[in-house]
């Protein structure tokens, strides 16, 4: 038997529906509304006759033939959950690469494209090419009749979503896949999205929760509507005792899988109870996973000491636009960028504090970055008013692929060196989305959320077109893995030394050049569209160790400096110390 137990305190009576069986009714304790199924049952509850609901602390959901978001067919089923499985953390530096189950290989040639499965075998590719930390978008359940590739809808929180398993036992799956990850040293967090929920705004569907006791997960305004500060029709009452006990048993319940990490969509929703976030931090501390925020929502933005954890890790939105903004040769951004390369010391005590990122599932690929001024979402049905409109992006002097001329496209592949240079180069921990090793494209689309087609899956064929870059991007992680500086968990502080082209930097309106040393590394970022004549301000014997003006990037055996080098126009040029 498998007990049953939900929160309905409104109640009068309440029953588990059972598919293809009896109705069984519950028994009210006090606290919840109780009772037992048969194994591998398929139930619904059923609060005071009303429509069947689907259980929020199912393991797994069925969804029937006739589902549709109308009239939902979708049930819980009272299925086992494997044994729990140990954590293992990365013997190698934080680099972290956020990938979709089902998009990472859609296209690739095998029956069980999309799954867990087939995610297992990209694994050593991905530690050949220096990934220590596999960061998946969201996993748990979400509505298959909603048009929301991404994952970002939950249903029910501690349940996987059953068409990422090609078998039908979708959490052992991913449990499988963790191990496997483990196995080649990497970790696996996932993206979750406590905040909010797929029953949407009072126009949306009652699925389980707005059915059980609405104004206790959600916040609800004196009229009834809801408090929409996710946008995407409701918000999560981190407030509320049963909303919590929900959210930690989810995180509790997937963590069992062996799973390292948790990052948090808009965690500023949580954050609205500042005691509950430090308790989740106090439960990831005894079970030894890390946590990583969206420290933001539409309300707020609580990035960097605002947010009410310092255990938490965070998305760096700064480094993004800052470095976004320096890259595409906006002046004034040389002291921002300053700070953003130490590992924003402005906004954290600690640099690993800060993920830093470039891009993510939401915005341009690396690639796209570089090829489009403007977003191109017609496909997503909004008439282009989704997806956001500052992109800090620029398209090198053509808009998109079709027919750019070669100069266009050969300073788009330096400008892809050049991003993943600073990235890589910044203190702190860099994430990459899949396939930004090898330009994938999204063609200008931004904000590709529904999208379940070649738009958003893996282009592998970009990889033959793009060897050179992957080559690239491989060698650089192992580069910063190779100079502890840039992985030391210690701030650089007073140890990294800041120039400009032949004295201290500057940071007028007008620069768009910076210099700095730290370690034994000497980095030199020219932004501008002429090249410029760097003083070598630190003593000793320097050479030349990458330069992204060259197709490669790193130079074979070093190029001995002197007093002085040319960097030429939006390159970077790295020394490393010789002597």
């Amino acid at each position: 038997m498998v007990d049953v137990r939900v929160y309905s305190p409104s109640a009068s009576r309440v029953e588990v529906r059972v598919l293809d069986g009896a109705t069984v009714l519950l028994e009210c304790d006090g606290s919840g509304w109780v009772g037992s199924v048969q194994a591998d049952d398929r139930y619904q509850i059923v609060v005071d006759g009303g429509p069947g609901l689907v259980d929020p602390s199912a393991t797994e959901v069925w969804f029937g033939p006739a589902h549709t978001r109308d009239r939902h067919d979708a049930w819980a089923v009272a299925s086992a959950w494997p044994p729990a499985r140990p954590q293992r953390r990365t013997s190698r530096p934080l680099f972290v690469f956020e990938a979709h189950v089902r998009g990472m290989t859609k296209l690739r040639d095998r029956t069980d494209a999309g799954t867990f499965v087939a995610l297992t075998d990209e694994l050593l590719r991905l530690a050949t090419l220096g990934v220590s930390v596999l960061e998946l978008l969201p996993v748990h359940q979400f509505d298959p009749a909603e048009p929301n590739y991404w994952g970002y809808m939950p249903l029910v929180f501690g349940a996987i979503h059953r068409t990422y398993a090609h078998s039908a036992a979708p959490a052992a799956e991913l449990a499988d896949l963790v191990s496997a990850a483990h196995d080649v040293d990497i970790e696996v967090w996932l993206d979750v999205v406590l905040n909010h929920t797929t029953e949407e705004d009072r126009e949306g569907p009652t699925y389980n929760l707005r059915g059980l006791a609405d104004r206790d997960y959600y916040v609800v305004k004196d009229d009834g509507g809801y408090v929409n500060d996710a946008g995407c029709g409701n918000i999560i009452d981190a407030a509320s005792p049963v909303a919590q006990e929900l959210l930690l048993a989810s995180l509790h319940r997937i963590a069992d899988l062996g799973v390292d990490g948790f990052r948090f969509d808009l965690a500023a929703v949580l954050a609205r109870d500042p005691a509950f976030v430090r308790s989740i931090g106090d439960w990831a501390e005894q079970r030894g996973v890390r946590l990583i925020a969206e420290p933001w929502d539409l309300a707020r933005y609580l990035a960097g000491r605002d947010f009410p954890d310092t255990r938490w890790a965070q998305w760096n939105g700064k480094f993004r636009d800052d470095l976004r903004g320096f890259l595409r040769g906006e002046g004034g951004l040389v002291g921002a960028v300053m700070q953003r390369v130490q590992g924003s010391p402005d906004l954290f005590d600690t640099p690993g504090s800060s993920i830093n990122m470039l891009t993510a599932h939401d915005g341009f690929t690396l690639h796209d970055l570089f090829a489009f001024d403007r977003k191109h979402n017609d496909a997503n049905g909004w008439n282009g008013a989704d997806g956001t409109d500052d992109n800090r992006s620029w398209n090198c002097g053509w808009e998109g692929d079709v027919d750019a001329p070669h100069d266009v496209l050969v300073l788009r592949r330096r400008q892809m060196r050049n991003a993943m240079c600073l990235l890589m180069l910044s203190h702190g921990t860099p994430m990459i989305v899949m396939g930004d090793e090898f330009a994938r494209t999204q063609h200008g689309n931004n904000n590709p959320y529904n999208q379940d087609n070649e738009t958003s899956w893996i282009d592998w064929s970009r990889r033959d077109v793009f060897v050179d870059h992957e080559r690239f991007v491989q060698r650089l992680i192992a580069f910063r893995a190779q100079h502890r500086v840039l992985t030391q968990p210690e701030p650089w502080g007073s140890d990294v030394e800041w120039f400009g082209v032949s004295a201290g930097p500057d940071v007028g309106s007008h620069s768009r050049s910076i210099a700095w040393s730290v370690g034994d590394l000497y980095v030199m970022a020219n932004m501008w569209w002429d090249p410029l004549d760097f003083a070598v301000q630190v003593p000793g014997s320097w050479q030349i160790a990458l330069d992204t003006t060259m197709e490669q990037g790193f130079v074979g055996s070093g190029q001995a400096v002197g007093g002085s080098l040319r960097v030429g126009p939006r390159s970077v040029v790295v020394l490393k110390r010789c002597d």
